[in-house]
């Protein structure tokens, strides 16, 4: 693939994503699909315009249409990804139950798989060498639909700061680009910088105070179109610790949602019940602004990244090295997130009330 076919692609679904972005607010204005500051898990203040991930659409399949190489593959890709954008536009306008959405995930997740979309083997270090790990037919779908359903909403459960969603996507799917590309997988780096300029297009309305939210439309579809991603990319070559690479570039929503469910489990909730114990809501409570919260949380992708290209295509030591460095600054975080920073207007109250009652 030509270098000007990929700056190509990257500037078209970034130049529709960008000119859609008014278009689509006005759209949800009059849908309704408005996201109202009801409950504490939100952080703005005021209504703002739910759809926006129909912009990100917009981009993806202009450019994906116009660039992309329509074979078997990518029409399952795009069926399931159309049945995932159209179930996050029902859901932004009318709220829907989690058990029918589960289902109507997993149906759009099947379809790429049986269109050839699916994790056939890993390959991971054993005893100082490389072994495949193959599945059987049956294995391998069932495997391959739950990365999938599971990524998608792994990117739906971060989607709670402005900008965060779309940012953490952007950097995960450059750092899928820059390892196809490592790999020379032609199909994966279209894709892939097309996602990028897609979400790149949105940013500049989401990013805080953000004039719009992709929604479900938008993180569910994000998380779809990289799950299929990293499957094609990487869980398809035989290097070592494919299944660490994927896992790793993905790493920031995975966590939070493994957390989430772990938290969730001993607290005998409802695994799908909403809460506000997401890593972003921790640095919130530690003091941090949203501005902050979101850089912290780039930053933290982006070095998983980094690791996982290093690890893939140069030198797994020093990939290895900065992983770890990677989850002791998380674990830090998440340490000092349970204790979290006075607020300052409690504090100057209870200064108050001690200086009255002398």
């Amino acid at each position: 693939m030509s270098v000007l076919n990929i700056f190509l692609a990257l500037a078209v679904s970034f130049l529709t994503s960008f000119l859609s972005v008014p278009f689509v607010k006005n759209i949800a204005v009059k849908a309704g699909a408005i996201d109202y500051p009801k409950d504490g898990r939100r952080m703005h203040n005021k209504p703002i315009p739910r759809l926006g991930g129909i912009s990100i659409f917009y981009g993806f399949i202009i450019s994906i249409l116009c660039f992309g190489n329509l074979d078997r593959q990518l029409w399952g890709i795009i069926i399931g990804a159309v049945i995932i954008v159209s179930l996050g536009i029902i859901d932004d306008i009318k709220a829907l139950n989690a058990k029918p959405k589960f289902f109507i995930q997993l149906a759009a997740s099947i379809i790429p798989v049986i269109m050839g979309s699916r994790i056939v083997f890993v390959s991971v270090p054993f005893a100082n060498q490389v072994t495949n790990i193959v599945f059987s037919d049956i294995l391998s779908y069932v495997i391959s639909v739950l990365w999938i359903v599971g990524v998608t909403n792994a990117v739906n459960l971060i989607d709670g700061l402005d900008g965060l969603a779309a940012g953490v996507s952007t950097i995960a799917s450059a750092s899928i680009f820059f390892i196809a590309l490592i790999n020379g997988n032609a199909f994966v780096t279209l894709i892939s910088v097309i996602l990028v300029g897609a979400c790149l297009g949105f940013l500049p309305y989401n990013l805080n105070p953000a004039s719009i939210f992709m929604g479900d439309t938008g993180a569910t579809f994000l998380g779809y179109i990289m799950a299929v991603m990293s499957i094609q990319g990487m869980f398809k070559s035989y290097t070592l610790i494919t299944f660490v690479v994927p896992v790793l570039i993905l790493g920031l929503p995975l966590f939070d949602t493994s957390f989430a469910i772990i938290r969730r489990i001993i607290k005998h909730k409802p695994i799908m019940e909403a809460d506000r114990g997401h890593l972003h809501h921790r640095l919130i409570d530690m003091g941090f602004n949203q501005k902050q919260t979101v850089i912290i949380l780039y930053t933290i992708s982006a070095l998983l990244g980094l690791s996982s290209i290093i690890m893939e295509g140069y030198d797994e030591q020093t990939g290895i090295l900065l992983l770890v460095s990677v989850f002791v600054f998380v674990l830090l975080a998440i340490i000092f997130a349970g204790n979290p920073l006075p607020d300052k207007k409690t504090k100057n109250e209870k200064i108050e009330k001690e200086t009255d009652s002398k």
